[in-house]
């Protein structure tokens, strides 16, 4: 049996991890002793984009494009963040550029039998498409945004939360030093898990979430209530989906991708420009951008990488197609693919967020 296997979307550390453990896994000397099926693994480059545009006519295409994997191609790729398969945001069922029946195609004539697909909800769409066609697909849960339904975890988020941590760490000296207010921008377009968990374990004395918007007057009221104590600078972490009242998102630029996404960005310059002009505080900003998504995995997501690459070879065998591997209350399970692209987890308002102090609640029970 042929599994192929793939990254798309945006890269973040696990996913090396994970690709390591569908391929050991797979290929395990012992465990194949144990099995009716012996499988070959090959890995695809740079998510969909690689199965549209492959040739399978042509040994240069196809070197380009595909890549053999065994254990020892993979052996030491759990310890760089990253993907050595490489990634793109290409959506074959783009209705302006509709590329799916080459997808089929190439699927069919490259022999594949099952498609595993590491990514977020585009990427994992693109499968649950596929496999509404007939293809056997397995997902496998990733994004730094952590707002996979049905899943409590996805890889890159532990190690994401771990730089914002570590990043507003060294805006503290600074700050303290300057005496300034510092506007931390985070990912997060549509959920805040990033920007809560970042600015929970950092300390930050505001946090802005997607998911409820902020007024600007509440942020000056709450500095100012900071003025004449010992506290002489401020840390205020925001999703770049975060929204002020009823004006739309901020936006680099007016670009679209396969997906139908903008680039979000800016919602911290516009924070930071607003508090000096309202108050006169000496306010600045800083975007952490793609340093969230680089660097080594930390050990949360080795391990989440290698847990969620052996189960997604235990739904091969068991023929769970069409489906995600999860982490559901502590244990390794696996979701409908559909019930994962339906809907996004976001943060609880009234369960994790204080919207009087704009900070994770101070009550748990």
């Amino acid at each position: 049996m042929k599994i192929a296997v793939l990254t798309g979307g945006g890269d973040c550390p696990g996913l090396n991890g994970a690709i390591k453990w569908v391929t050991k896994t797979a290929l395990d000397p012992k465990l194949e002793e144990k099995r009716s099926v012996k499988f070959e693994v090959l890995g695809i480059m740079n998510g969909w984009k690689g199965l549209v545009e492959v040739n399978p006519d042509d040994p240069e295409s196809c070197a380009r494009h595909l890549k053999h994997l065994d254990e020892e191609v993979v052996r030491t790729w759990d310890r760089l963040g990253g993907t050595n398969l490489g990634t793109s945001r290409t959506n074959p069922f783009n209705p302006k550029n509709d590329r799916s029946e080459k997808l089929l195609e190439n699927i069919g004539r490259l022999g594949i039998d099952v498609i595993v697909a590491i990514g977020g909800e585009d990427t994992l769409g693109v499968a649950h498409k596929l496999h509404r066609h007939g293809i056997k697909t397995v997902g496998i849960p990733k994004t730094i945004d952590n707002d996979l339904s049905s899943t409590d975890y996805s890889l890159g988020f532990d190690t994401a939360v771990n730089v914002i941590m570590e990043e507003i760490d060294r805006l503290r000296t600074t700050a303290g030093s300057h005496g300034r207010i510092f506007v931390v921008e985070t990912m997060g377009r549509h959920a805040g898990w990033l920007a809560l968990h970042g600015g929970e374990c950092s300390g930050a004395y505001m946090i802005l979430i997607p998911e409820y918007p902020f007024d600007m007057n509440r942020i000056c009221e709450l500095l100012r209530e900071r003025e004449g104590r010992e506290i002489q600078y401020s840390i205020l972490v925001v999703s770049e989906g975060a929204e002020l009242g009823d004006m739309q998102g901020f936006y680099k630029d007016e670009k679209i991708d396969d997906f139908g996404h903008r680039s979000l960005g800016g919602i911290a310059k516009y924070v930071s420009e607003e508090i000096e002009k309202k108050t006169g505080l000496e306010s600045r900003c800083v975007i952490l951008s793609h340093l969230q998504r680089g660097g080594a995995p930390s050990a949360h997501d080795r391990l989440m990488a290698r847990r969620f690459g052996i189960a997604a070879i235990d739904m091969v065998l068991h023929e769970n197609f069409g489906r995600m591997v999860s982490l559901l209350h502590g244990d390794i399970t696996s979701v409908s693919l559909k019930e994962v692209i339906d809907q996004l987890k976001l943060v609880d308002i009234d369960k994790y967020y204080d919207v009087e102090r704009y900070n994770g609640r101070r009550s748990i029970l």
